[in-house]
């Protein structure tokens, strides 16, 4: 059978175009929970799910009780659904043993039974038996993370869907904060919507307040700060960091500073950047373009290869290399202090 995007995968199931297996695979789970979710709410009655319906965990279970599951007949309903959550810990399932046992099934599945596979956070081996088996005789739905870049297109087609007007700057700053998470991402976005009106937008302003995020102590206002080249603001936002480090962890802020550098040097690749360059690189909205237009006027082609290099270093700190007793807050207030103070020499920092 051929491979479904999440997209054609949902498109049938809510026509209720049902298979005789799915399986759904891979390291975004977002996708696979919401297929699964459907199956388990919508392929039968609740009046028939009590003898119909059964919802199995893959380290309690095995591949022979799977299947003997798969091929109960319905009891006064159409169909009999079996869900297998976390397949991944499923006993067996990529042996030669259960691969065999699974092979038998899938050449002739039950016409009235759903078998759902949700195999999160890996894949299967399309070279080995099980993975031509599955790709031969299976619906396979192969969920990959999002890229970094990918993320405000997904956000605004979602938020299209849900019928939910969004502000480019609440876009960007939710791509930015939370990045390529989807579970983690809709949950801001159900939470927001809970306080908000149908139809009214979602501002940055409202994604600051409701998502936790202070309004003048954040990562992006201290990017802007080393943008501006604002030592003032920026020594307030380390401070207030260092002084609240639950709320401000120091490893996520180095990953987001990490990643606007580094889409800086990829510019400095481009003299001039097309419409798909800066879409390609994640940055869509015009505001931010001039944000990072206006940063490489600051940091030139080798000045951000240094801050790279100076974040990376940070990045061990925190892990406990070359560290010795500094805090967080520590590390993160010399490597702000480095990056405002191009004059200090980095290889004397590097070695």
């Amino acid at each position: 059978m051929p491979a479904l995007s999440a997209d054609q995968l949902m498109q049938q199931l809510q026509k209720r175009q049902f298979a005789p297996v799915y399986f759904l695979q891979g390291e975004e789970p977002y996708y696979i929970d919401l297929a699964s979710d459907f199956i388990e709410k919508n392929v039968l009655s609740e009046a028939d799910k009590g003898f119909n319906q059964v919802v199995l965990y893959g380290k309690d279970t095995d591949v022979p009780t799977v299947l003997g599951q798969a091929r109960r007949f319905p009891m006064m309903a159409e169909r009999t659904v079996v869900i297998v959550k976390e397949a991944q810990n499923l006993p067996g399932l990529d042996s030669e043993s259960g691969a065999t046992q699974l092979e038998a099934y899938l050449k002739n599945p039950l016409p009235s039974t759903v078998l759902v596979f949700g195999y999160k956070h890996k894949t299967l081996d399309g070279r080995k038996k099980l993975g031509k088996l599955i790709a031969e005789h299976a619906v396979l739905l192969t969920s990959d993370k999002l890229r970094d870049y990918q993320v405000p297109q997904w956000l605004q087609a979602t938020m299209k869907q849900r019928q939910r007007p969004i502000h480019d700057d609440a876009v960007q700053l939710l791509s930015e904060y939370i990045g390529p998470d989807l579970g983690r991402l809709l949950g801001e976005i159900q939470k927001i919507e809970l306080n908000l009106k149908p139809g009214e937008p979602i501002d940055a302003a409202t994604v600051q307040r409701l998502v936790g995020i202070s309004k003048d102590y954040n990562i992006f206002e201290l990017q802007k700060a080393l943008v501006t080249r604002d030592i003032l603001k920026a020594n307030r936002i380390v401070q207030h960091f260092a002084a609240n480090p639950k709320d401000n962890p120091l490893i996520p802020n180095l990953t987001l500073l990490f990643n606007f550098f580094l889409r800086l040097l990829q510019l400095h690749t481009l003299p001039n950047p097309t419409a798909a360059d800066w879409k390609r690189l994640g940055i869509a909205h015009a505001f931010a373009q001039k944000e990072y237009q206006q940063a490489q006027k600051v940091f030139n082609y080798q000045r951000t290869r240094d801050i790279i290099r100076l974040i990376r270093r940070a990045d061990l700190q925190s892990k406990g290399v070359e560290s010795g007793s500094m805090a967080d807050g520590d590390i993160l207030q010399e490597l702000v202090f480095m990056i405002l103070h191009p004059q200090v020499p980095v290889a004397a920092v590097l070695g």
